[in-house]
């Protein structure tokens, strides 16, 4: 008697085939993670509290206002969150716009160079100090919040003796027209204005969508990765310092347009509200993150927390207690999701 063994019957499972996100959840993880997201949010917030408070905040005039305020820290900022990109700081540029502002002023009112002249040799000043951070740091090798430290002092004392210790007034008519304004809806708006917006809009182009703008993201992140795969770190970090005191030189413009003066005193305390507007807009002090477009909506916050904290009564010095109780707040925000994404 002989038994078959038969072949033992063998189940298949069907592989199992991971679970697919719709494209509306990952446009909504984009969306929820991009670095001014946040910024935006508390932006919002800001201001439908501060329309609670007060009757007066929403008003045409008062929104004219913040805006003319934001747009010559904003610029300010603008060229900042150059610099803080490449994980650098740069903590002249109050003064070196305030410099600008002076050379253009007094040879215009003087009478040595024609208008707009001036304000092209005020903008190339700006930009010859950027050009000395910027080698400074690169070919000397020195840490930018010492080079820009000394370089706020240069600036600071040069303002003061270039100036006499004079506010200069009576200034022709190119100097100021970036201040004149022009109705939109219930709210005057300055031609300023329309220029800092078409600046943060080029860069914000130029960093998102052009080889440049990856290259200063990448030599952010690692400037010995950046060398290793082919990028000219050394003459991209000088440009970008030249850059952003470019960017310097038209704050510089923005900033007498709007008080019509050559001010000696002014922008005493503008590269810390700049600083404030970088980091709370999203942009990493650690460099390789962030957006322009982060940085003024950064601006327009602080511009409106000012504004309203005012409104509400609350002193100035409280006023920046609380915007250096943001900046702490940013920063550690910002430190926590670098922990967590390098997990």
């Amino acid at each position: 008697m002989t038994t078959t063994i038969g072949t033992p019957m063998t189940t298949t499972t069907p592989p199992t085939t991971p679970p697919t996100t719709s494209a509306a959840a990952l446009d909504w993880r984009r969306l929820t993670t991009h670095p001014t997201a946040g910024p935006l949010v508390a932006l919002l917030a800001a201001c439908v509290f501060f329309a609670a408070q007060s009757d007066e905040f929403l008003s045409g005039g008062n929104l004219s206002l913040v805006v003319q305020q934001v747009m010559v820290v904003g610029t300010l900022a603008l060229g900042e969150t150059l610099i803080i990109l490449t994980a650098g700081i740069d903590l002249s540029c109050g003064a070196v716009m305030a410099f600008g502002a002076i050379v253009m002023t007094k040879l215009a009112a003087d009478g040595t160079l024609p208008p707009l002249v001036a304000i092209a040799v005020g903008i190339a000043v700006c930009a010859a100090f950027g050009i000395a951070n910027g080698a400074l740091v690169t070919y000397v090798k020195l840490p930018p919040f010492i080079v820009t430290l000394g370089m706020l002092n240069v600036a600071f004392a040069l303002t003061h003796i270039y100036s006499d210790e004079q506010t200069i007034t009576n200034l022709p008519g190119p100097l100021t027209a970036l201040g004149q304004t022009f109705p939109m809806g219930r709210t005057d708006i300055t031609y300023g204005s329309i220029l800092t917006i078409g600046l943060f809009l080029v860069l914000a182009y130029a960093l998102g969508q052009t080889a440049w703008g990856k290259h200063t993201y990448a030599l952010g992140n690692s400037d010995n990765v950046a060398r290793l795969t082919g990028i000219r770190t050394t003459r991209l970090r000088l440009g970008i310092y030249a850059l952003a005191g470019v960017v310097y030189g038209i704050a510089a413009l923005l900033l007498v347009s709007r008080t019509g003066v050559g001010d000696p005193k002014a922008g005493q305390t503008d590269n810390l509200d700049a600083i404030t507007a970088v980091v709370i807009g999203g942009t990493s002090l650690f460099g390789g993150r962030g957006a322009v477009l982060g940085t003024l909506v950064g601006a327009l916050i602080v511009g409106v927390f000012r504004n309203g904290l005012q409104l509400m009564g609350v002193g100035s010095i409280y006023q920046t207690l609380i915007t250096g109780g943001l900046v702490i707040l940013a920063v550690t925000v910002d430190q926590f999701s670098r922990r967590k994404a390098s997990r």
